[in-house]
This record gives structure tokens, C-alpha cells and sequence, in this order.
């Protein structure tokens, strides 16, 4: 197998390859392969006149069918694709064949759009379709058996057969279309729809071309392996595709899917200064802006993009994303409909909508929503996430446990999934389990800083003092350590039980220190002062700390907790002289 290295040790080759396959693409109207391959072409070095790459030679076929394939590519330019099919009938050439038949499948999609954008309601799954499909896979099938198909003519049956949920079939064919043709990006994109983890890759049998690399870091981006993706980008940039704008969109998109805001946020303005009027990814780089609150520059950037083209899916998603920060759930809805009037299959869009409509405390649209962006794709964490907090209003748990777990296989380690996840084990009785959840929210980075309360509350309900006591020492311990402004009401609930609980052990300095923070809150400060009335008389009455009762430094992590390989972990007693608020 070639090193990482080797692959990229003549950068020029690479480009003249570029060069070549992005002519091919324009050829066939492959208009996102050809702006990818073109972007990675800038990217790198311009070559000299006489080095350049000169266009393919034209067979006896093109030379017969080229005045149709003329007049028939300037339809298909402008949309007209019924029209540039009927002028490509009976054309022999398997440049003119694949715009025939590609302009086919482009009617037929068309058609399943504006059908779907009429109604945009309640939707089930292939209630729409695009007709030509059928006829398409027969036609195509024929030729596949004839080996008569060329690496586009492999693509396009590819995705003919993806459309018709033929995933198996689909599979096979693009990997073929991946060894006829490996520099074709449009084939690799469509085997990233149809890999779903990471096995299923490794099985795959893929030519040991360069563009595999960067397919390897994207799938590795929509496998939420990010790491592993982050790695690959790098080596790629190291291999001089540093000027790459996809590589540093790719980048930024990574760490938004890790939740590395700052470090996401740096990015897509960095990639701003370099691309301004780029459009694509600006969706996500404003979806980082809302979770940071920052809402000039949320406001900056739509008026940016509305001045470039306020009619593409990406500005009304923006958009969308202002208002919604303004509390302006139904204009926010709204632009999040136009986006799917121009583009039924954008992700983003279904997405933010069904969170919209949770706002507005409309369940059924918001689930609809979530299930068309499943739909869309089925790695949408967001949405399986979404269709689990919907069912989780609507008090259906057993619905809600089979929606949170989908999310939470997407995302592994991410503790707002465990923590949604042992919610729901806790309203089933299932409390072993939500015990594992929790612990294991709080083992992988716990995101909002609930899973130890909540673990806390389990075993308090479970009478289990000890434990109880050891979560909240931790919580507080934890919060002060991130230096983090304490709003909430937990902070005093742990404080209160503890307070509570060293009394009970009878170790007066502890219950009284706890009972005098008490005092910082509202909801805990007259209880606060009933204890330390109540210590004050115990200590009168000379009663010293029961020999039975355990001190808090021999605390332990029960074993049921340490799921996962998680050590388990003694906690120190709380030393309140470094807690202050």
C-alpha cells in the first residue's frame, strides 16, 4: 500500500490529473465535482503552458454525435433537461449516452421536488418519487451486464440504485465506478452515504489513489471519528494543500461536530478573509454563532450573505438562525421552509426547523421535521437527538429511550446523550441503567455539568447516603475548578445536602461549614440557618461523631458504577476554604 507521503511526492501530476478530470465532469454537467476538483486545483501550483493537459481526442462516435450533444448540453445548462433528453435519443457515445440518461434521472428529481415543496407537510417516507428511476435501472442494468458503462455511466447507476434503497447493490457499483475511475469525486461522496461505521470500511476493497485520502478524512468527519479526520487533514495540508478552502472548511466542520467552538469559530473566520463570498458551510459557521449568543455578529453575517444571494439554501438557514436567537420562532420557521422550497434534501434546514417547531410547542410538525432529516440522512445525531426530546414531551419513555439510543451510538461520547439517555432509563424504573449512564456522562466530559446531580438524586432516592454525599462533593468540587459563575440551583441543593448529611454523621465543623454557604442562596439560606441553630445545640449537648457512621474520606465509586473500564475513584473530603462564590 502507498504511503501517505508517496502518494503526494508530484504535486504537478496531481494537478494536470485535477485539470483533466474537472474538464471530463464539465462535460457531463457534474457541476459539484467539477467546483471541488477545481478548488483543489487552485489550491496548488499553477503549471506552465506547455505542461498542461490537453483534452481528450474525440472518437469516431463523439464526432457523430456531437452537434445533438451541442445543442443538447446548452438545454441541460439551462435546466431544460426533458428537452436536452429528446435531442440525446439514439446518440452512441458514452459521453452523450451518460448526459441522456442523466438528464433523465435530473427530470425526474425536478418533478419530486416541486411535488414535495407544494405540500412540505406530513410527508411519509416515498410518498414522493421520482419516476424515471425504475426505467433508468433497467436501461442501466442492461449496459452493467454488457460491461458497456463507463466510470460515470457506473455513477450515475450507483445512484439510481441508492435512490431505489438498493444499498447493497450500490455499494458494489460505486466501488467499481472508484477503480474505472478513481479521480471522480461526485462517486465518492455517494459511497459516503451508504458507509455506516467504521467495519463496513475496512471491508471495502478501494484503489490506493490520492483522492482516497481526503475521502477517508470526510468519511471519517460524517463518522464523528474526528480525531482521526482531524489527522488526515493535517497530513493532507502537510502534503501542500495548504491553501485548500474545502480542507479548511472541512477543518472548521470537524471541530463544530467536537463542540470546539473558539477553535471552530477561528477557523471560519480565517476561511472568511480568504473566500468572503463563500457561501457554502456558512450555515454551520452560523449555528456556532447562535450557540455563542453572539448576535452582531449572527446579524453581520446575514446581511453579508443577502447582499451575495439571498436565494440560496445556506443564507435562509442563516437567517433562520437570527431569528430564532431573537426569540423569533415563526420568522425563524419560515426562512427554514424557504431553504426547503429551494432544496427539499437539505439536512440543515429539516434539522433546525423541527427545533424550531419544539419552541413553538408543536410536537407532530416538529417530528415530521426530524424524520424528513433522517430521511435525508440517517447520521444526523441532531435529529434522532430532536425525536427524543419531542416523545419525551409528548411522556412516551419506551419511544424516547429507542430515539435518545440512536443518538447516543452516533455520538458515543457525548455526555448530553447519556445523560438524556439515563433520564429516560429513570422514568422507566430501570435505575441500574440510568446509574451506568450517568456515570458514564460524567467519565467522557460532561458537557452541562448535570450528570453528577442527577446521579446524586438517584442514589438519594435509593437511600444510598453515601454515594449521594460523594457526587455532590464532586459537583461542587468540579464547578469551582472551572471557575464557572454558579446560576443555578443545584450548587445550593448539594450544599444543602451535605449539610444535612454531615449532621447526621454528627461532624459538626463540616455540617456547619456547609450550612453557612447555604447562605449565598436564596432557596437554601433559612434552612442554612435552622441547621446551624440545630449543630450549635447538638454541640451544647456535647454529642461527639458516631463510630458507625462512615467519614466521608473513605469514600468510594461503588464497582456497578465503574462501567466502562472507569477507575474507580477515592474522593477527597470537601475543603469549603477554596469555595467561594
Amino acid at each position: 500500500m502507498a504511503t501517505t507521503s508517496g502518494m503526494f511526492s508530484d504535486l504537478k501530476e496531481i494537478k494536470k490529473q485535477l485539470l483533466s478530470v474537472t474538464w471530463l465532469c464539465r462535460e457531463r454537467g457534474l457541476t459539484h465535482s467539477v467546483k471541488w476538483a477545481s478548488e483543489l486545483a487552485f489550491s496548488l501550483e499553477s503549471i506552465p503552458l506547455n505542461e498542461l493537459p490537453s483534452t481528450a481526442a474525440l472518437t469516431e462516435e463523439d464526432a457523430q454525435d456531437l452537434d445533438a450533444y451541442t445543442l443538447a448540453k446548452s438545454y441541460f445548462d439551462l435546466k431544460e433537461y426533458d428537452r436536452a433528453a429528446y435531442f440525446l435519443r439514439g446518440c452512441k457515445s458514452q459521453k452523450a449516452y451518460f448526459l441522456y440518461m442523466y438528464s433523465r434521472y435530473l427530470s425526474g428529481e425536478k418533478k419530486k421536488d416541486d411535488e414535495t415543496v407544494d405540500s412540505l407537510g406530513p410527508l411519509e417516507k416515498g410518498q414522493v418519487k421520482n419516476e424515471a428511476l425504475r426505467e433508468l435501472r433497467v436501461e442501466l442494468s442492461k449496459k452493467h451486464k454488457a460491461r458497456e458503462l463507463d466510470g460515470f455511466g457506473l455513477y450515475l447507476y450507483g445512484v439510481v440504485l441508492r435512490k431505489l434503497d438498493l444499498a447493497k447493490e450500490a455499494l458494489d457499483v460505486f466501488v467499481e465506478a472508484t477503480h474505472v475511475l478513481p479521480l471522480h469525486w461526485g462517486t465518492w461522496l455517494e459511497l459516503c452515504n451508504l458507509i455506516t461505521d467504521k467495519e463496513m470500511l475496512k471491508f471495502l476493497s478501494l484503489p490506493d489513489s490520492w483522492i482516497k485520502e481526503f475521502f477517508l478524512a470526510h468519511i471519517y468527519t460524517e463518522l464523528q471519528l474526528i480525531e482521526e479526520a482531524l489527522q488526515k487533514y493535517q497530513s493532507l495540508i502537510d502534503a501542500g494543500f495548504s491553501k485548500s478552502t474545502y480542507i479548511i472548511s472541512q477543518i472548521a466542520v470537524a471541530y463544530h461536530n467536537i463542540r470546539d467552538i473558539d477553535k471552530a469559530l477561528s477557523i471560519f473566520n480565517e476561511l472568511r478573509k480568504q473566500d468572503p463570498y463563500r457561501i457554502e458551510n456558512m450555515d454551520t459557521f452560523s449555528n456556532l454563532l447562535y450557540v455563542r449568543g453572539l448576535k452582531p455578529e449572527l446579524s453581520y453575517l446575514a446581511h453579508n450573505l443577502c447582499d451575495i444571494d439571498k436565494y440560496r439554501v445556506e443564507t435562509c438557514c442563516v437567517i433562520g438562525n437570527y431569528y430564532s436567537l431573537r426569540s423569533q420562532h415563526e420568522k425563524a420557521a419560515l426562512y427554514f421552509q424557504r431553504a426547503l422550497k429551494l432544496n427539499p434534501r437539505y439536512l440543515g434546514a429539516w434539522t433546525l426547523m423541527g427545533h424550531e417547531y419544539m419552541e413553538m410547542k408543536n410536537t407532530s410538525a416538529a417530528i415530521q421535521a426530524y424524520r424528513h432529516a433522517i430521511e435525508v440522512n440517517k447520521r444526523d445525531y441532531r435529529a434522532w437527538y430532536g425525536l427524543g426530546q419531542t416523545y419525551e414531551i409528548l411522556k412516551m419513555p419506551f419511544y424516547c429511550l429507542y430515539y435518545y439510543r440512536r443518538a447516543h451510538q452516533l455520538r458515543p461520547n457525548d455526555s448530553r446523550m447519556l445523560v438524556a439517555l439515563g433520564e429516560c432509563y429513570e422514568k422507566l424504573n430501570q435505575l441500574v441503567e440510568a446509574k451506568k449512564c450517568y456515570w458514564r456522562a460524567y467519565a467522557v466530559g460532561d458537557v452541562e455539568k448535570m450528570a453528577l446531580v442527577k446521579l446524586a438524586k438517584l442514589h438519594e432516592q435509593l437511600n444510598e447516603s453515601e454515594q449521594a454525599a460523594q457526587c455532590y462533593i464532586k459537583y461542587i468540587q468540579d464547578i469551582y475548578s472551572c471557575g464557572e459563575i454558579v446560576e443555578h440551583q443545584e450548587v445550593s441543593t448539594a450544599f444543602r445536602y451535605l449539610a444535612q448529611y454531615y449532621f447526621k454523621c454528627k461532624l459538626w465543623d463540616e455540617a456547619s461549614a456547609c450550612a453557612q454557604k447555604c447562605f449565598n442562596f436564596n432557596d437554601t439560606r433559612e434552612e442554612g440557618k435552622a441547621l446551624l441553630r440545630q449543630i450549635l445545640q447538638c454541640r451544647n449537648q456535647n454529642e461527639s461523631p458516631s463510630a458507625d457512621l462512615p467519614a466521608t474520606a473513605a469514600f468510594f465509586l461503588p464497582q456497578s458504577l465503574s462501567a466502562n473500564n472507569t477507575p474507580t475513584r477515592r474522593v477527597s473530603p470537601l475543603n469549603l476554604s477554596s469555595v467561594t462564590p
